[in-house]
């Protein structure tokens, strides 16, 4: 061979990867995988508020993602420049995930204040607001925008990985090989790190401000790909100009985006939001209601936009919820309640002069909210908390343990403790969660710990708009070795209400309470006449009983009764007892 030739064939070496360029692409895509997953969390948390079923919401929205993104990786190939589509690819994304809660907050807030709206234009009296037709409409699809969302950018988060595979094979001339392979890859490692910064960080946080801080990473991936391959891309200032314009938007949301959102929200509730706050496990709305002629304003507590307590009348559901267990009990010296974390129960629990009471709650932001001031909340509204529960988290006697119950009273059992009355006050069964807290089992293990002439209490929904949930809490007490008798009673916000109320051994505590001529403390609503009458029930209340189910534990039977009679009764969602 000739030394010309020689010189040829040096000269015309294939060009190889570069290892920084392809450490650069291969953390690019480990990040973008880790946004992406947050945006499926985001975007099905928020539609779990909206619509109320959260774990439909999640299966429904990392389904429909999944889906778009294997029809954004098909559609890739439509993409002729891969340099100059991921660049705009990342720019959507951005904005799109950036922006997407905001606008879904404005829609669904419009929805809302549309008909008062029309009513104050046309003059239309209170009762008679324009709800039905195109209104209702509206009101109804405005709730699954979320999923619209997460099809737009389950679709753009599809074509990122057969752009980065493009973009890497076109930075070599051989053929690259396991390409698709090293790609999936880091994507599977980002999409983890990304469920571990959710449950860590981004759940404490503002979701409005989640979002925005997401959208910055993919905007950031725009601005190295802009930088290191700016002679590949076409319109290469055009999209520079655009990246700055979105930081800016960026900023902007994340700024003022969550105080825009919370007041979209706000346009949810017809009184006004004095408050709002978001801890790890749900949303906090505080309401005020003003009334003339020197009354007290109404106080409400929404938890993720369904009302817990209205303080014009939580003392008739909390007095139904203790005070018959109490009286039906030998002894009141030991209590243990479960849930309960605004302190109401507990202060009716310490009129009978407990010598000592546990209390176990998940959310240590609410407690904290119901026992101290919190530097943002108004005073007054401090105030009236503190008043309403009477400081009761803050007595002596009260041992307060921040638990998931379901482990929690393992730890009690491993203890030895044994109590006199139980009261169980916990979110309804609207989540397969909270299902395994209505369950046998669960029952099983309170029934170790209540003494032999002690009584046990659980709330259990309405009995009316929720038959067959209502009565399958009866029937599961039964199988765990409880005598069981069920009361109900109207509490006017949130309608007809109910409870289940068990014995370990004696009589049954109907029975216990028939004969009271006079209640052990005083109470300004509760009577021994209004107990007596709460045991009754329609005559052919009890007729399906058979076909009922128990809620044994991994049944979901509950679960599935309770999702059917609330979506069966829609509009009385806002009713839902969600208390924590």
């Amino acid at each position: 061979m000739t030394e010309k030739a020689l010189n040829t064939h040096s000269t015309t070496q294939p060009r190889r990867l570069s290892r920084f360029d392809d450490t650069l692409l291969l953390g690019i895509m480990a990040v973008l995988a880790g946004c992406g997953l947050i945006y499926e969390y985001l975007l099905s948390h928020y539609a779990g508020r909206i619509l109320g079923a959260l774990e439909a919401a999640i299966y429904t929205m990392i389904g429909l993602m999944i889906v778009s993104m294997g029809v954004g990786a098909f559609a890739a190939r439509k993409i002729r420049c891969a340099f100059t589509g991921f660049v705009v690819l990342e720019l959507s994304v951005a904005l799109c995930g950036s922006l997407a809660i905001l606008i879904t907050a404005a829609v669904i807030g419009f929805g809302q204040q549309l008909p008062q709206i029309i009513a104050s234009t046309l003059g239309l009296p209170p009762d008679q607001l324009p709800e039905g037709g195109f209104i209702g409409l509206l009101q109804q699809l405005s709730e699954y925008l979320p999923y619209f969302w997460g099809v737009v950018l389950g679709l753009m988060i599809g074509m990122e990985i057969p752009l980065i595979a493009r973009v890497r094979q076109s930075l070599c001339d051989e053929h690259l090989m396991h390409n698709a392979g090293t790609i999936y890859g880091a994507d599977y490692i980002g999409a983890g790190i990304g469920a571990a910064i959710w449950v860590t960080f981004m759940l404490a946080i503002d979701i409005q401000l989640a979002a925005a801080f997401t959208a910055s990473f993919n905007l950031l991936a725009g601005f190295i790909f802009i930088w290191r391959f700016w002679d590949r891309i076409r319109w290469v200032k055009v999209l520079l100009v655009g990246h700055f314009f979105a930081s800016g938007i960026l900023l902007l949301l994340a700024w003022h985006g969550p105080g825009w959102e919370q007041n979209f929200n706000n346009l949810l509730y017809k009184d006004n939001v004095i408050y709002a706050k978001s801890t790890r496990f749900q949303q906090l709305t505080f309401t005020e209601r003003l009334r003339g002629s020197g009354m007290d304003p109404v106080y409400s507590l929404y938890i993720n936009g369904r009302l817990q307590f209205s303080s014009q009348d939580e003392h008739i559901y909390h007095a139904f919820l203790v005070h018959p267990t109490m009286e039906a009990a030998a002894r009141h010296d030991k209590v243990l309640v479960i849930g309960g974390g605004d302190g109401l129960g507990l202060k009716q629990v310490l009129k009978w002069q407990p010598k000592h009471v546990t209390l176990m709650d998940l959310d240590k932001d609410l407690l904290a909210l119901f026992s101290s001031h919190d530097a943002d909340m108004p005073l007054r509204l401090s105030q009236t908390l503190l008043k309403l529960n009477g400081d009761a988290l803050n007595d002596p006697r009260v041992e307060v343990l921040v638990d998931d119950a379901f482990n929690g009273v393992d730890k009690l059992l491993r203890q030895g403790l044994k109590y006199d009355v139980i009261i169980v006050d916990l979110p309804d069964p609207s989540h397969p969660d909270l299902n395994k807290l209505y369950s046998d089992l669960f029952y099983k293990k309170l029934k170790e710990l209540l003494n032999a002439d002690g009584a046990l209490t659980v709330q259990s929904t309405s009995p009316y708009h929720a038959k067959k949930a209502f009565i399958s809490v009866g029937k599961t007490l039964a199988i765990a070795g409880f005598d069981v008798s069920q009361y109900h009673h109207n509490v006017p916000s949130f309608g007809e209400w109910g409870w289940s109320i068990a014995t370990a051994s004696g009589k049954n505590a109907k029975a216990r309470l028939s004969d009271i001529e006079q209640l052990s403390i005083t109470d300004d609503w509760l009577t021994p006449g209004l107990i007596k009458g709460a045991f009754e029930f329609p005559r052919n209340f009890y007729r399906d009983i058979d076909q009922i189910q128990a809620n044994k534990i991994g049944s979901m039977q509950l679960y599935q009764y309770h999702q059917q009679a609330w979506s069966e009764n829609q509009g009385v969602m806002t009713f839902l007892k969600n208390s924590t």
